[in-house]
């Protein structure tokens, strides 16, 4: 079993920065692509960004240039670093990971609990 535990949200004004932090624990021989989505209520949860286990990083067009992701992988932890923040970021944001627990098994998707962030003056 694995957990995904995010923190960092909170309120910002627009213009200003907030990093999110997401740790992975629990059965783990290693991940492979590690994600930040975004979910406002009434609409879908949509991608931010993601990061591979060899630091490709892909970022959707409405955050580039602005957001950063990051990972630590001997702290089994990725980041989210929001600069320029627009009260349009507002939502609920999600970690997300592709684990694999065993040398010889599947990769098996994982969900944090989400953190929110709130972007207003």
């Amino acid at each position: 079993q694995v957990q995904l535990v995010e923190s960092g949200g909170g309120l910002v004004q627009p213009g200003g920065s907030l990093g999110l932090s997401c740790a992975a624990s629990g059965s783990i021989f290693s991940i492979y692509t590690m994600a930040w989505h975004r979910q406002v209520p009434g609409k879908q949860r949509e991608l931010v960004a993601t990061i591979t286990n060899s630091d490709s990083t892909n970022y959707a067009d409405s955050v580039k240039g602005r957001f950063t992701i990051s990972r630590d992988n001997a702290k089994n932890t990725v980041y989210l670093q929001m600069n320029s923040l627009k009260p349009e970021d507002t939502a609920v944001y999600y970690c997300f990971a592709i684990v694999r627990s065993r040398g010889t098994g599947p990769f098996n998707y994982y969900w944090g609990q989400g953190t929110q962030v709130t972007v207003s003056s």
